[in-house]
């Protein structure tokens, strides 16, 4: 009888920031159908906690992520600015969603073409920027990038906000933008209103 290897077990999230954000992509994809299969306050819930996991993912990413690509991998500053530019039309998309009754006739056709660009996003993500991640075979360096997007996530604007797909900008922005978000969400919350 021939000795069998076990495959190796996936990385667990919070030690490997490529298993974090596919994990991300996965929830992503969960409020998305979510949103897209349910109606009146139910949809507006979803919808806000899509918002939301959208606006920190992308922040985290912008902040910790493509800078290191950027630095690290050849060509890496092409491949991050074709991240962004689709970062961005997702932000503007998202931005504009965010503030249309999730109710009116257009919100789930417009819904349904900013998901296809996201769900485009990140494949392309996974394939190209993730699988750089990837060949680095630095375990302690993908446990420290996972804690740093932990670490942005925590200050992240809660909201899109499109021109910010810098680290600079975000970081410029982040905890101004995010402040100003949670206070919105509050003032909301008390007042009653979705968004």
């Amino acid at each position: 009888m021939s000795p069998t290897t076990a495959p190796t077990p996936a990385p667990a999230p919070e030690q490997d920031v490529v298993a974090l954000l596919i994990a991300q992509h996965g929830e992503i994809r969960n409020l998305f159908d979510e949103v897209e299969q349910s109606a009146g306050d139910a949809r507006r819930d979803a919808f806000r906690r899509l918002v939301r996991m959208l606006a920190v993912h992308e922040t985290a990413e912008e902040e910790v992520v493509h800078p290191y690509v950027k630095r690290t991998v050849d060509g890496g500053a092409d491949l991050v600015a074709e991240r962004l530019a689709e970062e961005n039309a997702a932000k503007e998309a998202l931005s504009e969603l965010d503030g249309m009754d999730p109710e009116h006739s257009a919100f789930l056709p417009r819904l349904l073409e900013l998901r296809t660009a996201v769900m485009q996003h990140a494949r392309a993500e996974e394939r190209y920027e993730f699988a750089q991640l990837r060949r680095l075979h630095d375990a302690g360096r993908l446990a420290a990038m996972a804690k740093a997007v932990r670490a942005a996530e925590a200050t992240a604007p809660t909201h899109p906000h499109p021109g910010t797909e810098s680290a600079a900008k975000n970081l410029a922005v982040g905890p101004v933008a995010a402040v100003m978000d949670r206070a919105r969400d509050a003032i909301r919350k008390v007042l009653g209103k979705d968004g």
